[in-house]
């Protein structure tokens, strides 16, 4: 994968300040940090529940 590099970097940030506008850009900076804090949520949950459902399945050995 290509890195973007700050010249890239500053090039998405005019797009997006040219297609949003600077009263836009704000919002659209929350909405994207809390979908990003629900995702990871999500996939800790879901890494957690498989790791206590593995530990169900694995039997006792009696001896």
């Amino acid at each position: 994968m290509a890195d973007i590099g700050t010249p890239g970097f500053i090039l998405i940030l005019i797009a997006a300040l040219l297609l949003f506008g600077p009263k836009k850009l704000p919002e659209l900076g929350h909405a994207f940090g809390r979908t990003i804090r629900e995702f990871k949520s999500g996939m800790r949950d879901m890494m957690k529940d498989e790791s206590n459902a593995n530990a169900q399945t694995k039997a006792p050995e009696s001896e």
